[in-house]
């Protein structure tokens, strides 16, 4: 008999020593009924996640779908503000309760347990990491049809919890026309495909600006590689959203899901067919 390597694709399966494969999924909340899971990331901070993630739950809820939110910013969330939600998350012996936008569209942050929505949160790596994972364990998602999970920025600790822990059917990048920001989001094209997740599409925010005097656009932030980045990696759907004063009065006063804009149309129409 050869010594065993430890290698246990390699050896048959009347080894004693052959292991079983254990995925990393966590179940969620026994009472929760979630359909799809999309996870909206960023190889960088102040791109406009956030808002991303805000905007395209109220597309799939004006298209009749049940959105909800799962704020995985742990130290940064801003979820809770931009639909203007300052009341503490409910629970029960079961587990916690999402709270409601106006529009019917689940949200759950880390704000909405706070003393105080202004509280820092100063904790290390692995702990940030398990309140993402409670937010999909204790949290009772009902009849979701689609939950978006807003990511914080980068590629460490907490993306790779969630892609390893949840069932993330898709992923949005988000990103901006600087040529910085250009060479980061490619850090999160390569790490989707190493986690051999699909990417819906790219979304560039503060694309553009509109004189509102003479209609004549202007890239302020410099000329997209919005296109050269998605063909340079088969992305078939990109959107652009313009700089647009009105957009961050709508997050400001807690009114996103009055905003008005067909920007993300279109990737709304091909999720519901995801």
């Amino acid at each position: 008999m050869s010594e065993c390597t430890h290698d246990c694709s390699s050896c048959g399966e009347s080894c004693g020593e052959r292991q079983q494969l254990q995925s990393l999924l966590e179940q969620p909340h026994k009472d929760s009924s979630i359909k799809k899971v999309v996870a909206i990331v960023s190889g960088k901070g102040g791109v406009g996640k956030s808002l991303v993630t805000s905007m395209i739950a109220v597309n799939m809820q004006r298209l009749g779908k049940h959105a909800a939110i799962l704020d995985a910013d742990i130290t940064g969330p801003s979820i809770p503000k931009a639909f203007g939600i300052h009341t503490r998350a409910s629970g029960t012996e079961d587990g916690l309760i999402p709270a409601k936008t106006k529009t019917g569209i689940d949200i759950m942050s880390l704000n909405l347990l706070l003393a105080s929505e202004t509280d820092p949160v100063v904790w290390r790596g692995p702990v940030i990491a398990g309140a993402v994972k409670q937010f999909w364990t204790d949290v009772i998602w009902k009849d979701i049809d689609f939950m978006f999970v807003d990511m914080p920025p980068g590629t460490g600790d907490v993306p790779l919890t969630v892609f390893q822990s949840l069932p993330v059917d898709a992923i949005i990048i988000v990103t901006s026309p600087q040529e910085l920001v250009s060479m980061i989001v490619e850090k999160a094209v390569k790490m989707a495909d190493l986690m051999d997740i699909p990417i819906l599409g790219i979304v560039e925010n503060l694309s553009y600006f509109e004189c509102p005097d003479c209609g004549k656009t202007h890239s302020i932030y410099g000329e997209s590689h919005l296109e050269e980045i998605a063909s340079k990696y088969g992305i078939p759907n990109i959107a652009r959203i313009p700089i647009d004063p009105e957009i961050s009065k709508s997050c400001d006063f807690g009114n996103i899901e009055d905003y008005k804009g067909e920007w993300l149309n279109d990737l709304a129409d091909i999720m519901k067919d995801l």
